[in-house]
């Protein structure tokens, strides 16, 4: 059989996380260390692998913090390699090396289990139901990869120089920034979650580091029938 479908064969490498192509990730496994996939994001394996349900460690103050209930992942371990995607979304492998950095919990996809994580507060979050519940702060050192709906807009953030970005469409952000959410809008409709033709909720961000935006929201404007 010819075909140029024959030329998407697997990679190659020893290198934990590696793309396979941009929405797809390869995971080798050494039999020794363990990581943390997005649960059913598993879409191939070669070699001896398990998969098995996760849940954080409680009752350890001594260990990296992390909030149950938050990310739900599944544990992958063996010799071997996996392949991991989702709805064929754009695939980021972020290092981290004693940094901090605040991620949406629906854009992660894997992470190695050294990384500490915990839920961070946005100032007026608590007003819509969904914006800022679920923002994770990672820190420690290790992989963390990320999911975004195409590819995706880095805008950097400079001492007193504001940016904003749609409350769905923002993937992370820099630890060190300050963030508060706000109305784009005045009228009435806006206080639904995207209950206006317009614009909704957005977050501003101040300080110094960056700003991570994908070109999809979440939940599309819609107007909401009056009376």
């Amino acid at each position: 059989m010819q075909s140029p479908l024959l030329a998407h064969t697997a990679g190659t490498g020893t290198d934990r996380f590696a793309l396979q192509n941009p929405q797809m990730l390869r995971v080798s496994l050494d039999g020794q260390s363990k990581v943390l996939a997005r649960s059913g994001a598993m879409v191939a394996h070669v070699g001896k692998v398990a998969f098995t349900s996760w849940s954080p460690q409680t009752g350890n103050r001594r260990g990296p913090r992390r909030d149950a209930g938050v990310l739900d992942m599944m544990s992958c371990s063996g010799t071997g390699t996996v392949y991991l995607a989702n709805l064929a979304q754009h695939l980021h492998v972020l290092s981290l090396r004693d940094e901090r950095l605040v991620v949406t919990n629906s854009y992660v996809l894997a992470l190695d289990t050294s990384l500490a994580w915990h839920t961070v507060a946005i100032e007026n979050g608590d007003r819509i139901a969904g914006v800022g519940s679920r923002c994770l702060e990672f820190s420690g050192s290790g992989s963390l990869v990320l999911m975004t709906s195409g590819r995706p807009l880095v805008l950097p953030v400079e001492p007193g120089r504001y940016v904003y970005g749609d409350a769905d469409a923002v993937v992370g952000w820099s630890s060190g920034l300050e963030v508060q959410l706000q109305a784009q809008s005045s009228n009435t409709e806006a206080w639904r979650r995207r209950g206006t033709a317009t614009e909704g909720w957005e977050l501003a961000f101040t300080g110094r580091g960056h700003v991570i935006v994908q070109p999809s929201e979440l939940l599309p404007p819609r107007r909401v029938p009056r009376g």
